[in-house]
């Protein structure tokens, strides 16, 4: 194609296709516009509309107030009406209450005038009298009452005395017969206790494995266990010999296990001895545990529960003191279910009425007052502690279930065989005597034996020298001279013992 035809060509389709592409854009420009212009149009129109819905929406609001506020104010009209109304009926009520006042004002004043006009006027009356009769009111009064006395003095002294007499013979009556059938439904043989037992050996032989070389195999089990014994001609057999019924029970117990392991000397017959404590405090919790179940008791603490087991190895006058407990609480609860009292206060505190027994002992004080800080310790019931307290009369009777525990007590006590008394004063004077050894400083244990003849007495390596195991001696023979009464002598035995205790590794 030539070049002059070319150029113009394409400068003319060049100038054409601008002006054709201007003419559409101002084409869509002016749809552009259109649709702006419409959109706004809609706007203005819908915020109109919302504008007029506002309007009309408060306008309603505002009427709606209007009517609340006109409404409030016709209740508050009402309610000021009313208050006014209430405050002219009190003023009212305070005017006539006011004016009553007044008027009993006035009738006291006069009632007091006329009282007083009555009291003169009786004044003169009795002085009137008293001139006419030449008598005192007083006097009179004395004429009159002893007129009345001595007229009818012998008669009423018969009522009386026939009164007290057939009421004596009724109480005397009924309480035999509680007595008698709370006796008779409630039977129990008496245990004695003694000193001694006896245990039996398998073989004779082992009479020497006892007594060991030099003794010392019976010299450990006597130090171990605090008894005494005896091994003499009698056939298989061991006399032990002990005032405290737990040592002894503790001393058979070590000897049967010895006996069954063979094997007797020192170290075994402590590991023993050991054994036989821990089985005994068990048999005492259920021995407890047995006295409370045959009583039919509950909710007492598991330490008096215990303390009950240990009232079984105690005598009190020859009489086993659980025994005795157990026979006070059944009779107890028969005479508080015919006299109709608290059948378990009754049988609680007969059962509880000793426990200070089991450590009076170690303990300053009468067993009665023991056994009150006890059962306080352990929360025990304020009615038993009062029942019990009684049994001596150390206490006053301070309840219908305590005048029962003392009648128990003397029923149970009184029985034939149920006490001696030489037993109970030999056991005390052991007891004293084990007691004055263990006053002294750097005693360890002390043991009455022999009946009563000896205290060994072991003490502390370590706090008492030789010298001072000699001195020791003297000092608590001099001290049993001075406090008990007893006859023939007393050996004092001081025992030092020092072990030297070492591991080989």
């Amino acid at each position: 194609m030539n070049s002059a035809i070319f150029w113009p060509a394409l400068v003319l389709a060049v100038i054409l296709g601008y002006f054709i592409r201007q003419l559409i854009v101002s084409k869509q420009a002016g749809s552009v516009e259109e649709k702006i212009k419409l959109k706004l149009d809609q706007s203005q129109n819908q915020s109109k509309e919302i504008i007029l819905e506002a309007k009309d929406k408060a306008s309603l609001l505002l009427e709606e107030v209007k009517k609340e506020e006109k409404e409030k104010k016709s209740q508050l009209t009402k309610l000021e009406e009313r208050l006014f109304k209430k405050e002219e009926s009190l003023e009212k009520q305070f005017s006539e209450i006011a004016h009553q006042k007044d008027s009993l004002d006035k009738n006291v004043s006069e009632f007091k005038d006329e009282k007083s006009k009555i009291e003169e006027l009786r004044k003169q009356i009795l002085v009137e009298l008293e001139n006419v009769a030449r008598l005192s009111v007083d006097d009179a009064k004395k004429q009159i009452l002893e007129k009345i006395k001595k007229d009818h003095n012998i008669e009423l002294s018969k009522i009386l005395q026939k009164l007290e007499k057939d009421k004596r013979e009724e109480i005397e009556k009924k309480s035999l017969d509680i007595i008698t059938t709370a006796i008779q439904r409630y039977s129990r043989s008496h245990i004695a206790d003694i000193t001694t037992s006896v245990f039996q050996l398998p073989d004779e032989e082992f009479k020497g494995k006892i007594i060991g070389r030099e003794g010392r195999n019976i010299r450990a089990l006597e130090r171990f266990t605090g008894v005494e014994f005896i091994v003499d001609e009698t056939p298989d057999g061991v006399i032990i010999s002990s005032f405290d019924p737990i040592r002894r029970e503790i001393a058979r117990l070590s000897l049967e296990k010895l006996v069954k392991d063979g094997r007797i000397q020192p170290a075994k017959i402590e590991e023993k001895v050991e054994e036989a404590k821990q089985e005994i405090n068990k048999r005492i919790d259920e021995i407890g545990d047995n006295a409370v179940l045959e009583v039919g008791v509950v909710g007492l603490p598991k330490e008096i529960i215990t303390l009950l087991g240990r009232l079984y190895f105690r005598t009190s006058f020859g009489q086993n003191v659980l025994i005795h407990s157990i026979e006070m609480a059944h009779i107890s609860a028969m005479i508080a279910s015919e006299l109709g009292v608290n059948v378990d206060v009754a049988k609680k505190a007969a059962l509880l009425h000793d426990i200070g027994k089991v450590i009076d002992h170690e303990v300053e004080g009468s067993h009665v007052e023991i056994g009150m800080k006890l059962l306080k310790k352990y929360n025990i019931d304020e009615r038993i502690i009062n029942a019990m307290s009684s049994h001596h009369e150390e206490h006053p009777f301070s309840s219908p279930e305590s005048y029962i525990i003392a009648a128990a007590d003397i029923i149970s006590a009184a029985r034939p065989g149920a006490r001696r008394g030489t037993m109970e004063n030999y056991i005390k004077r052991l007891q004293d005597l084990e007691k004055i050894a263990m006053t002294f400083n750097g005693v360890k244990n002390a043991y009455a034996v022999s009946a009563g003849r000896e205290v060994r007495v072991f003490v502390v390596p370590e706090k008492i020298d030789d010298f001072g195991a000699i001195q020791l001696a003297k000092n608590i023979a001099s001290k049993i001279e001075a406090d008990l009464n007893y006859p023939g002598e007393i050996k004092v035995n001081v025992i030092r013992e020092l072990r030297a205790t070492e591991v080989a590794r």
